[in-house]
């Protein structure tokens, strides 16, 4: 794999890791509620449970590249098509992010078990990694190397995006719950979204 393609790969995590959504609402909520001290342990709950998601679709990939190259092929058309929709949906989505203060008297494990559970079983986050990580792979490398590599960079980043929405969200509340920033945050993200869905679909097969 070469540098470029792992800097591919760690811009476009950014860009969706950065995006709100089920996860980041919880990591925000408990923000509101518990402060600064909800960031440590809701970003290693978020970090576990994407090392779940990820790890239970690799499996499935590496599967379907062993059984078909062609299939493999179709999957990465689909996953173009999949940034392209969640890129149109993203956009339209307006600003709102609708997190409330709760459980204030969670503890440290409490909440880093509900962080895990939340990111872990979010089937949405399966299906996320099945259409993603096609298209960075290449068929003629050694394929459990790339994707240990891409595993341990996506879930830093996604470390780091729930720590910092933590922090800021405890240190920010009026920022957070901006609908002009969000609404300014999902069009961005859905307008590179479409932009990756559209490189990928053109880009030449390996």
């Amino acid at each position: 794999m070469s540098f470029e393609t792992w800097l591919a790969f760690a811009a476009a995590s950014t860009i969706l890791i950065i995006i709100p959504g089920p996860t980041i609402l919880l990591v925000v909520s408990y923000a509101l509620g518990k402060g600064w001290r909800s960031a440590l342990p809701m970003a290693v709950g978020v970090a576990l449970g994407d090392c779940a998601a990820m790890t239970a679709s690799i499996v499935g990939l590496g599967a379907l590249l062993t059984a078909s190259a062609t299939l493999y092929t179709v999957l990465k058309w689909i996953g173009a098509a999949y940034l392209i929709w969640l890129g149109i949906k993203l956009w339209r989505a307006g600003g709102t992010l609708d997190a409330r203060p709760v459980d204030s008297d969670a503890s440290p494990l409490k909440m880093l078990l509900h962080a895990f559970i939340v990111t872990a079983l979010n089937p949405k986050g399966l299906t996320f990694f099945v259409a993603f990580l096609p298209q960075f792979v290449d068929p003629h490398a050694d394929f459990w190397r790339q994707m240990l590599i891409f595993e341990a960079t996506f879930i830093g980043i996604a470390f780091i995006n729930a720590f910092s929405y933590a922090i800021l969200a405890s240190r920010a509340r009026t920022l957070v719950r901006s609908e002009r920033v969000m609404t300014n945050i999902n069009r961005t993200g859905g307008s590179l979204l479409i932009g990756a869905g559209l490189m990928a679909a053109f880009a030449k097969t390996r």
